[in-house]
């Protein structure tokens, strides 16, 4: 399945990150808040982990719902020219031979890794652990939340619940294995969730029993959720509800707060 260019142009906010740099299951990673019980595993969409807007929305994430926020290097270092993104400057950008280099295959053992490392190692025993994913790190929530990984009590589970925004990559597999609650953010314009896969979450996500929000953000465009260009009519204010919106669940799941 192929990202579209519409996930590729962006909007950088203002402000300074309020994290720090570390290591998480050797992956360098910006870490944010001091929450001792409950992490938030934040996998990135292409603009990766240095991008300013993901660790303003860490941050946010952090304060808001009282929690400590991992996002890790997944792409190790390979960064994707920001510039050229920024400008639309498409025909300077190898998606493709980023992808190869990237691929789900290839990723996956990574974010294991780092949620395992969240859940109970030496240098961390988070109780609660979520993991929020946008664009490319979408089917990764999925991934981190299937059967496989999550038994049916809270003491055999990787990931206590997941929130997804705009997925790329994701695969009905994916939706179908999935086990833990999930929160979706769902732009209508999306050539990469497509219509076909979101009827094929409804109707999945009912049939297996797995609890889930869904959210429809009408008029607004892949990737919004983490460009919040305030060029594009509508993309600000439905950027500012997804954060809402996902701290909103973090906190419901995480700690108990209605």
């Amino acid at each position: 399945m192929s990202i579209s260019n519409c996930c590729l142009t962006g909007f950088e906010w203002t402000g300074t990150p309020a994290g720090r740099v570390g290591t998480l299951a050797s992956k360098n990673t910006y870490i944010t808040g001091t929450n001792t019980t409950a992490a938030v595993l934040f996998i990135t969409d292409l603009y990766g982990w240095t991008f300013l807007n993901n660790r303003l929305l860490a941050d946010h994430y952090a304060r808001e719902a009282d929690v400590t926020v991992y996002v890790p290097d997944f792409f190790d270092g390979d960064i994707l020219p920001l510039d050229a993104m920024l400008a639309e400057r498409f025909q300077e950008v190898d998606l493709p031979g980023w992808l190869a280099r990237h691929g789900r295959e290839k990723v996956e053992p990574d974010m294991l890794a780092c949620a395992r490392a969240l859940r109970g190692t030496q240098q961390h025993q988070y109780q609660r652990v979520a993991v929020v994913g946008f664009c490319y790190g979408g089917w990764a929530g999925f991934r981190l939340g299937a059967r496989e990984f999550n038994s049916e009590s809270d003491y055999g589970r990787l990931v206590d619940c997941v929130a997804v925004g705009h997925p790329s990559l994701l695969m009905k597999k994916d939706i179908e294995e999935l086990a833990v609650p999930v929160l979706i953010l769902a732009p209508e314009i999306d050539m990469v969730y497509t219509p076909e896969l979101k009827v094929h979450t409804f109707t999945t996500l009912q049939a297996n029993g797995v609890p889930f929000q869904y959210h429809h953000f009408p008029k607004v465009a892949h990737a919004c959720m983490v460009r919040g260009d305030e060029n594009k009519e509508g993309e600000r204010a439905a950027m500012v509800q997804g954060k809402n919106v996902v701290v909103a669940w973090l906190r419901h799941n995480l700690h108990g707060i209605a």
